[in-house]
């Protein structure tokens, strides 16, 4: 039999994306292909694209354009949600040999032999607003060696105005339990302690089954022996009620640490953005998980400069921001897309007063990790090392702690030197820099 010879493969977007690139990876390796690192030179070039933001399709162009210059003779596949958005772009720039929309990247094995065999440009794409079947894919390892993101839910059935994601993904599709739980026990035998339980949507997860929801699942996690420690992926602020956070509280694993979905601090922003919630709502969000969790890192997204956001709309949530002190703010301009129903909305915001906006709450995001992450100072906390890190001539290691802040550890040669994936109770020390804490392994 031939060697298949060397792939690479590339992952733009999301910790979904990152989850179906390795789960391909895997099916690469198992069918005989050697995977090298992308910027080598390699017989198959894998791009598995984003089309979040007309930035993220830039990148996308940028990265499959890069494949075929490193290697011309190689085989360029686009793959992933740039691909079901823009496939006529695609078709048109002829850039790529293969295209490969969602739901088929199972197929990548077979798809790559059928183009061998004729030498003939393939797409293999489905209407996924047709397609009711969740991709069956999984993972046995990760490029981490302690965390490990696994993939239990795809598809939005949402509609926010803004958002191309329900036309890339399609509806609301989740993994058996079942298949769930066998997976994450392959991933806890090969030593890996954390998992994050990451979907497109994952507040719908089980939806689609009938039989379950995420606390079930989570409940169900939580007894797999060998993981210590769970993470949840973004959440909708409308799934945090009185009786999810008793269930989370009981499964101990669980860590406080929640990523709560904002998008705007202003109810009329919101409407137009037809998110389904209101700021009080997700004040008392906010405020259940504080009353259960003793300081929760909780976490968001905002996007500035949305179709129709006046000045006045602005400052309401530049306040609310202040208001509810979240851990971290990950800060988006809005980008428009074509085909969604904020496209053709009017007061599109000028380039200049998003950037303006933006770096506003960049300064009050910068303020707000500083104060949370210094809380921390002096305490005793859980760490699980990671790796290294190098600051201003010295080497450290590093690792998180259960609510995702980052600890560089000091050691002396003469000391017991944790390993990776080792936890260990550090005594924090102080600020190391904006992003790190320090300290020292506890006697």
């Amino acid at each position: 039999m031939q060697d298949p010879g060397k792939a690479a493969l590339m992952t733009l977007g999301c910790k979904v994306n990152q989850y179906e690139t390795e789960a391909m990876e895997e099916l690469l390796c198992a069918a005989g292909y050697d995977i090298v690192d992308f910027r080598e030179r390699a017989d198959v070039y894998i791009i598995n694209t984003c089309s979040v933001t007309n930035m993220a399709d830039r990148k996308s162009r940028q990265m499959i354009n890069r494949a075929r210059k490193m290697n011309p003779e190689a085989v360029v596949v686009a793959a992933g949600c740039y691909v079901q958005a823009s496939r006529e772009d695609l078709d048109r720039q002829g850039i790529a040999d293969i295209l490969i929309g969602n739901n088929r990247k199972k197929d990548i094995v077979r798809i790559l032999e059928d183009y061998f065999r004729d030498r003939k440009k393939l797409t293999e794409l489905v209407d996924l607003s047709r397609d009711p079947c969740y991709e069956d894919l999984s993972i046995q390892r990760t490029d981490g060696h302690t965390r490990a993101y696994v993939k239990i839910q795809d598809g939005c059935s949402q509609f926010c105005s803004y958002c191309i994601i329900p036309y890339t993904r399609g509806r609301i599709r989740s993994k058996e339990p079942g298949a769930v739980v066998e997976e994450i026990r392959t991933l806890a035998g090969r030593g890996y302690k954390e998992v994050v339980l990451t979907g497109i949507h994952l507040s719908s997860y089980g939806k689609d089954l009938g039989c379950t929801d995420l606390l079930k699942l989570i409940c169900l996690v939580n007894e797999i022996e060998g993981i210590e420690r769970i993470r949840l992926g973004s959440l909708e602020p409308r799934i945090i009620t009185d009786q999810f956070v008793r269930g989370l509280l009981a499964c101990r694993k669980v860590c406080p640490h929640f990523h709560l979905s904002l998008q705007s601090g202003c109810d009329e922003t919101l409407k137009r953005m037809n998110r389904h919630y209101t700021t009080a709502g997700y004040r008392e969000a906010v405020d259940l998980l504080r009353r259960y969790y003793d300081n929760p890192a909780l976490t968001t997204d905002v996007i500035v400069g949305f179709a129709g956001e006046t000045e006045e709309e602005f400052q309401k949530t530049k306040e609310f921001l202040k208001e509810i002190r979240l851990y971290e703010m990950h800060i988006f301009k809005y980008s428009v897309r074509k085909g969604t129903r904020a496209e053709k909305m009017p007061g599109h915001v000028p380039e200049a007063v998003k950037n303006r906006r933006s770096a506003e709450l960049l300064a009050i995001a910068a303020d707000l990790k500083k104060n949370y992450i210094e809380g921390f100072s002096g305490s005793r906390q859980r760490v699980l090392i990671e790796d290294e890190m190098t600051f201003e001539g010295r080497t450290y290691l590093q690792g998180y702690t259960d609510r995702y802040v980052r600890i560089a550890v000091k050691y002396d040669e003469k000391d017991t030197i944790p390993r990776q994936n080792d936890i260990v109770v550090v005594n924090v020390e102080g600020i190391l820099d904006k992003n790190n804490l320090f300290g020292q392994v506890s006697d």
